[in-house]
């Protein structure tokens, strides 16, 4: 199943982020609001004084506690990393942020980012905090494996026959084995890094930077946690910007389809330019002969991997993983272009930049727990299909609808890490409603390959007074592309309170 990730995942590897310069600041210590209706268990959590020290070029840090279980305040602890990027103008307000995953890491992302990410607008009048939420990053976190076995989970490939019990057999043993060590090193955390747990931890934190109202601009899987606040704390809601939005009230099996679908078409317009381009691998070709020319490359691939200089075996899952890393941006088809390139005369150095930069992977190895986090969090928000009947009719309709279905062979196993999780699911697809909510905004793009249109379109539906912002394009998320037909309604929105008219544009 591809995952919803952070926009500018693909390029993390590949661009040169500035910092932010700012001044040093002095530490600051928070006033929180009163939590009149949060349970008397829970205050003591709300009531808590965030202490803000100086870090990374003008950031602030601090630390906050929050319970394991929501359930249970008084039992277990966990700690929760922030970041404030201090308001550089006339501060207004503090807006959160999460830029998606889930297990982006949020503290990282914003402190390298902020510039790329954010119009000037929102710099000025926001102090722009964000945290890494539970299981993440900083914060108390998922651990499951080293290097060397985590590519061998996110990587497996394993060169045998669609629909054969060998290859059921070999990934279920492997992904089993991914779940136990994850529950081994992590321990009671690994059950309560669900999205409705984070919710819970944003509302506190909210109250206790001294915010009556959450402001929030929520990237990919940033719009669950926003669009399951607003489902949960309705009348605690500011001005909140949903961009890339997930669907809430879709199984895993109807978002890994639709992820199929609009991957497929992403790469469809990917290769409808390339071909035109005497720099294309596949100049001259028809888009359908390119796209048979990379499923028999990845089949290729499985069969005969090129060990590249560090002594990786790239396979079929490494390029494919490279396929949807650079579908993310159109400024990263450039990229694949000359990965295929590469590729077609043996070498790999593109590949792995990209399927790398995807995973957050380096040269030392993985810089976070992105994909642990990823796992831990999907596989307790939604159960997924396990029955082999049923998998198999779900994998008929996966083939159906990917173009390199040739060179697929798992498409028929669902999604054996979170059908052998140690954790069972305690969360389900469900519409959300938010009654008692201001307007909130949800942007979708219509080229995205993560975040469909169509889920964009479906939450603006369920939020009573959801406003949808459409970008004509291709890539993920609408906001980050600087577009001003987004982002100036967006900005205005965000710093006045004015509720655009549903627009779509670029």
């Amino acid at each position: 199943m591809r995952r919803v990730l952070a926009p500018l995942a693909a390029l993390l590897v590949l661009l040169v982020l500035a910092g932010c310069g700012l001044l040093p600041t002095p530490d600051t210590t928070s006033t929180p609001v009163a939590a009149t209706t949060a349970p008397a268990s829970a205050r003591p959590f709300y009531g808590q004084r965030l202490v803000w020290k100086g870090c990374a070029d003008g950031f602030r840090c601090s630390t906050a506690t929050a319970p394991l279980d929501w359930s249970s305040p008084g039992g277990g602890r966990i700690h929760l990393a922030l970041t404030m990027r201090p308001a550089s103008g006339h501060r207004i307000g503090t807006l959160f942020m999460n830029p998606g995953g889930p297990g982006v890491s949020a503290v990282a992302f914003l402190q390298t980012s902020a510039k790329q990410i954010f119009d000037k607008t929102l710099l000025d009048a926001y102090d722009i905090v964000a945290w890494d939420p539970r299981g993440v990053g900083r914060s108390s976190a998922v651990d499951c494996y080293d290097t060397k076995r985590l590519d061998s989970v996110l990587f497996l490939d394993p060169d045998l026959p669609e629909g054969s019990s060998a290859l059921r057999s070999r990934i279920e043993h492997a992904d089993t084995a991914f779940g136990q060590a994850c529950a081994a090193r992590t321990g009671a955390l690994l059950a309560h890094v669900d999205t409705v747990s984070t919710v819970r931890d944003l509302d506190m934190l909210r109250a206790a930077v001294g915010s009556p109202k959450l402001d929030y601009f929520g990237f990919s899987y940033g719009t669950s946690i926003g669009a399951e606040y607003a489902d949960r704390f309705p009348t605690h809601v500011g001005r909140m910007v949903l961009d890339g939005a997930v669907d809430p009230s879709i199984s895993s099996f109807e978002e890994s389809l639709a992820n199929t679908r609009a991957f497929g078409a992403a790469l469809q317009t990917y290769l409808a330019d390339c071909v035109t381009r005497s720099s294309c691998p596949f100049h001259g070709l028809t888009v359908a002969q390119a796209t048979s020319t990379i499923a028999q490359m990845l089949v290729a691939l499985r069969r005969s991997p090129i060990r590249a200089s560090d002594g990786r075996e790239v396979n079929s899952a490494y390029l494919r993983t490279a396929i949807d890393a650079a579908l993310y941006d159109q400024g990263s088809w450039q990229y694949l272009t000359k990965a295929f390139a590469q590729i077609l005369h043996g070498e790999t150095q593109l590949t792995l930049a990209l399927a790398d930069s995807y995973v957050d992977r380096s040269d030392s190895g993985y810089t976070d727990n992105l994909f642990e986090a990823i796992y831990a969090v999907d596989c307790l928000d939604k159960p997924v299909e396990t029955d082999p009947a049923v998998l198999k009719a779900e994998g008929r309709q996966l083939d159906a609808a990917d173009p390199l279905r040739a060179a697929d062979n798992t498409n028929d196993l669902g999604d054996p890490v979170c059908g052998n999780w140690p954790v069972k699911a305690i969360g389900a697809p469900h519409r959300v409603h938010a009654v008692g909510s201001p307007p909130i905004l949800v942007l979708g793009t219509t080229g995205d390959p993560a975040t469909p249109i169509a889920w964009a379109r479906s939450l603006a539906g369920q939020l009573p007074k959801g406003v949808l912002l459409t970008l004509k394009g291709q890539g993920h998320t609408a906001y980050r592309n600087h577009v001003a037909c987004i982002d100036d309604p967006v900005d205005r929105y965000l710093t006045s309170g004015a509720v655009p008219s549903a627009a779509t544009c670029g």
